[in-house]
């Protein structure tokens, strides 16, 4: 078939743009220290498409989106991206945030349900589930251990057969996420030595745990091997990471990587400027130490 000048002109103009822009990302990641793996989760950019952050992410030197699901994973992996942590499995309304491993009568749901989700993470080639507590709901915080632990031991033989690590959410419970029980890291690290296997660790929330419990640089060199991911979001308000909050995450990043940590730290916080891409732009500047 032959090609008219001007389809030809077009195509080569369309080649170029598409060369430019993975030159465009590669400047930006041979720009990067390094020390920091640099992910961003989608949730907080509603109106930016998945490609339009795959390729915005590319060129800002990130490496992964984050909790997505399966049909998304290969809109990822087309960029060249991972998913540095994936979403949750939800059956019959269990495994969310308020619903999940606390409740014995919850178990044998979610076992089924991330025994489904495990297997196609592992063989999407990624490392990390998330998983929740659930909420109080009047439990006492040695029952929702003990309870947690006897749910998510029935999923260890196959996560370690698997190489996938589930991941349990650190969150507040004072602001955003009323009566959640996995509110505390000291909770969260008693039920890691519950569990007793290195494929379960915690997400260490800084923008939640800076709230509950503050201290957060002496948390991380004290508690890092029991921290498989990390979350960033600005004090207060969960927006930009930069001077407007009261977190110095420059000094933060310092701290994570002084700890030998080889995993990825992902921006969650909710851009407050008219530019969303800018302020995600500008926080990875600030997290790269």
């Amino acid at each position: 078939m032959k090609l008219s000048r001007r389809s030809a002109l077009t195509a080569a103009a369309g080649l170029a743009t598409s060369l430019s822009v993975r030159l465009d990302a590669a400047d930006a990641a041979s720009g990067m220290k390094g020390h920091i793996h640099h992910s961003v989760c989608k949730w907080c950019y509603p109106k930016v498409s998945l490609e339009d952050l795959c390729v915005a992410g590319k060129a800002m030197g990130l490496q992964s989106i984050e909790l997505l699901g399966p049909q998304e994973w290969p809109v990822l992996q087309k960029h060249g991206l991972t998913c540095a942590i994936t979403s949750n499995p939800v059956k019959d309304g269990l495994g969310g945030i308020n619903k999940a491993f606390n409740r014995v009568e919850h178990h044998d749901t979610l076992v089924s349900a991330y025994e489904e989700w495990i297997p196609l993470a592992a063989k999407a080639g990624l490392k990390n589930v998330i998983c929740f507590s659930g909420n109080r709901d009047g439990l006492d915080d040695e029952t929702g251990i003990r309870n947690c632990a006897k749910g998510l031991q029935r999923l260890m033989s196959l996560c370690e057969k698997s190489g996938i690590t589930l991941v349990m959410e650190l969150l507040n419970s004072r602001v955003d996420h009323r009566d959640y029980m996995c509110d505390k890291s000291a909770w969260g690290v008693a039920l890691c030595k519950a569990v007793g296997s290195e494929r379960f660790k915690l997400l260490y929330d800084i923008y939640h745990m800076q709230i509950m419990e503050g201290d957060v640089i002496a948390t991380i060199r004290r508690d890092n091997r029991y921290f498989a991911h990390y979350h960033t979001g600005g004090v207060p308000g969960r927006n930009e990471i930069d001077e407007t909050q009261e977190l110095n995450y420059a000094a933060i990043m310092k701290a994570i990587v002084a700890t030998g940590y080889q995993g990825h730290v992902a921006q969650e916080f909710i851009p407050k400027r008219a530019d969303a891409i800018a302020s995600l732009r500008q926080a990875v500047g600030i997290c790269d130490v």
